[in-house]
This record gives C-alpha cells, structure tokens and sequence, in this order.
C-alpha cells in the first residue's frame, strides 16, 4: 500500500512539474533565505506536501502524516504550522483536525521532493 502511495505521488508530482514546466530540483545554496514567493525553501516543502496530500487524499493532512514524511518531532511540525500560518502562508480553524487551507497558488509551489524515493528503485545493484 505504501509503495502504490510513493508510486502515485511520483506520479502526481511528475505531471505538476510537466504543468509548471520545472525542474524536480530546485535546490539552493540558502535554504533558510525566504525565496521570491515569499517562502523559504524547507516551508515550501512544506506547502507542496500539504498541496499534494490534499489533492490525493480530498483531506488536508495530520501533523502526524507531516512527521512521518519530513521526519522530525511533533513540536517541529507544530512549529512550522504555527510559522505558515503567522506568515499568511495556510490557515487554520483551531480545534478543527486536518483543516488546514493552502493561501498560496499552486503555481508558486515547488515540485516537492520525496525522501528515499528514486527511479531506479526497482534496479538492484549488486552490494
């Protein structure tokens, strides 16, 4: 199941960028310098997988799906939900789960990025 979900997504991220015309890699040399759409890199990534989670599954994700793919605490998704929504980047009804609200158009959001995923996954090379 989780594999036809990374496989979708692949999918579903693939077709965004032929759409916005982008290259999956969008790295840059500051991660943490805010970036022309007003966002630095890492909320971006942020943004994106809220954006595809929501288009995927017709519900805004949990803090909890937020932490299993960006791998890190609780309190530091709290904390970037709490700075996305300060800067008027998403909105939130308090005491309302999975009610987050993207305020960003979706043409300036990055390609998101998948950890661990790769093509050539279903290549073994030998060890």
């Amino acid at each position: 199941m989780a594999s036809a979900i990374r496989d979708l997504t692949f999918i579903f991220a693939s077709c965004l960028e032929a759409r916005t015309n982008r290259p999956m890699s969008q790295k840059s040399a500051g991660a943490r310098r805010p970036r022309p759409q007003g966002f630095t890199e890492r909320q971006g990534q942020y943004l994106a997988f809220i954006y595809v989670y929501s288009r995927m599954f017709r519900q805004a994700p949990a803090e909890a799906d937020m932490q299993r793919h960006f791998r890190v605490s609780p309190p530091s998704v709290h904390q970037m939900l709490v700075n996305l929504d300060r800067a008027g980047l998403i909105r939130r009804r308090p005491g309302v789960p999975r009610s987050i609200e993207i305020l960003v158009a979706p043409e300036d959001l990055p390609i998101l990025e998948w950890l661990d995923v790769h093509t050539s996954s279903h290549t073994s090379s030998p060890p």
